[in-house]
């Protein structure tokens, strides 16, 4: 039985472009311009903490987490890779999986800190890195779908 709460923006939102689903977890897009492969993986029912899932829940959902940054790191190829489950704002199991480039609005600090470049001072060579980021997208995605589709789905 999945229980989803009426009140929470996981339980009733994708929380992302939507890539692949399963019985217990979706794998989303997260649309955001600075950092292009960003991808959540969200537990289906409304469960707070990793504690809070059996064994083979744990395994599942950390399987997918390392399916994602496995294909980030073979095709985006950031220069480093930041996985945080926080829930401090949306405590409904999930995990983001990163890419960080050098350079990039807020590095080395998270994402959720404030940036250190503002927006219009970016490198000059920040938007070659990232139209070339771009261009792999497309090939990310196939590469995620690929991995995922080879997870049991329950």
């Amino acid at each position: 039985m999945t229980t989803l709460l009426p009140d929470c923006p996981l339980c009733q939102q994708p929380g992302g472009a939507e890539l692949w689903r399963g019985t217990h977890l979706r794998v989303v897009e997260v649309e955001d311009p600075d950092y292009p492969g960003y991808t959540r993986v969200i537990w289906n029912s409304h469960i707070p903490e990793m504690t809070s899932l059996s064994r083979h829940g744990r395994e599942l959902i950390m399987d997918a987490v390392w399916r994602i940054e496995e294909a980030q790191r073979e095709i985006l190829r950031p220069d480093k890779i930041n996985v945080a489950s926080l829930g401090n704002m949306v405590p409904h199991l999930h995990w983001h999986i990163i890419p960080r480039w050098r350079g990039d609005r807020h590095f080395p600090d998270a994402i959720w800190a404030a940036a250190r470049i503002p927006p219009g001072n970016e490198p000059p060579e920040w938007a070659a890195r990232m139209a070339a980021i771009q261009a792999v997208m497309q090939r990310y995605r196939n590469r995620l779908l690929e991995s995922l589709d080879a997870m049991p789905r329950h």
